[in-house]
């Protein structure tokens, strides 16, 4: 059975709330009123937590800007403070004002690679280049937009059903909701580590040592630099827990082909691992990698996808290989794509 929405939305309203009355004042050309009828899944929830969910395409953090500027009325009455509450059936008016994030949220005719595709889900092959979700200086051309513009349901999913995501620079394999139920299970799935994802590495250095390496170590923001992650001691700072698994595939003069299992899904772990052990990805410049073989971006790709179909409980699996450039930069090296 499909969740319902803890919240319903009225469709924008350019002017006024659906009675025609205009009871936030002369909010300009530039903005809009939205109209939130609470349920009772959020009562007693903070009123800037159930606009979030009623108004995905703004941040919460705008949200309660707004409420602070008076931008938010509570059952007529203007409503502050971010953590004040809500009750079932209370209507919501809030005064919208255009931002580059909210602006990020509509449909773009982009192409994607089309892996799988059923009513639940489908899988996508990612190139690298492409954004999975707008961000500030990317608020437009993401994978993000192209399922809103693929799917009309899109727009009713949290993050138009992405459940995981790979760096703008990593190409491969993804996997997308497109359903509600379908979200929810995979979601879980996700935290309870039963999606298996395999990555192929191509790697400074040559090898050395065992041909498996399994690498336990948390992962946290870099304390010298905000903007990386590194590995962390966790009795000393912020993190979590991760584990890759490294298997070396071949080996060249100048480095090394590897296949990357993930245990976890931390920000930038495949990458902040192979960097703390000595073996940076080729031409990620953020972990000590440098351009080379013809490689610009880093030499990372999500090759391998297995999972139980969230609905029908089938066994899914797939593959994809690597794009070009990393191929070619095989070649350059004397490697072979040879993943198994």
């Amino acid at each position: 059975m499909r969740k319902t929405s803890p919240i319903i939305s009225t469709p924008p309203l350019p002017t006024g709330f659906e009675d025609g009355q205009d009871e936030g004042g002369d909010a300009g050309p530039d903005s809009e009123w939205r109209r939130v009828v609470v349920s009772g899944e959020l009562h007693g929830q903070r009123v800037d937590r159930a606009l979030a969910q009623a108004v995905p395409e703004f941040s919460r953090n705008y949200l309660q800007q707004l409420l602070t500027l008076g931008g938010v009325q509570s059952n007529g009455v203007l409503v502050q403070k971010p953590a004040a509450r809500v009750r079932a059936g209370d209507v919501l008016q809030v005064e919208l004002r255009p931002t580059p994030q909210s602006q990020a949220f509509r449909p773009e005719a982009l192409p994607l690679d089309v892996v799988f595709e059923d009513e639940h889900l489908l899988v996508v092959n990612k190139p690298a280049g492409l954004v999975v979700h707008p961000a500030p200086g990317n608020w437009s051309g993401t994978l993000l937009n192209a399922l809103l513009g693929r799917y009309e349901g899109a727009a009713m999913l949290p993050r138009a059903g992405i459940v995981h995501r790979l760096d703008k620079d990593t190409s491969g394999l993804m996997v997308v909701a497109r359903s509600r139920a379908s979200m929810d299970a995979l979601v879980q799935a996700i935290a309870a580590r039963e999606v298996s994802r395999q990555y192929l590495a191509l790697a400074h250095k040559a090898w050395t040592g065992p041909a498996t390496r399994d690498i336990d170590a948390a992962v946290g923001r870099d304390p010298r630099n905000r903007l990386r992650m590194a590995v962390v001691d966790l009795a000393f700072q912020a993190g979590k827990a991760a584990r890759t698994t490294v298997t070396l595939l071949q080996n060249a003069d100048h480095g090394c082909w590897l296949r990357c299992a993930l245990h976890t899904g931390r920000t930038h772990q495949i990458r902040v691992h192979l960097a703390s052990i000595g073996h940076p990805l080729v031409a990620d410049g953020v972990y000590g990698g440098v351009a080379a073989a013809g490689m610009q971006r880093q030499a990372l790709h999500a090759w391998r996808l297995a999972f139980m179909h969230p609905m029908t409980g089938e066994s899914l699996y797939f593959e994809a290989a690597p794009p070009q450039d990393m191929t070619r930069a095989m070649a350059e090296w004397g490697l072979d794509y040879n993943p198994v």
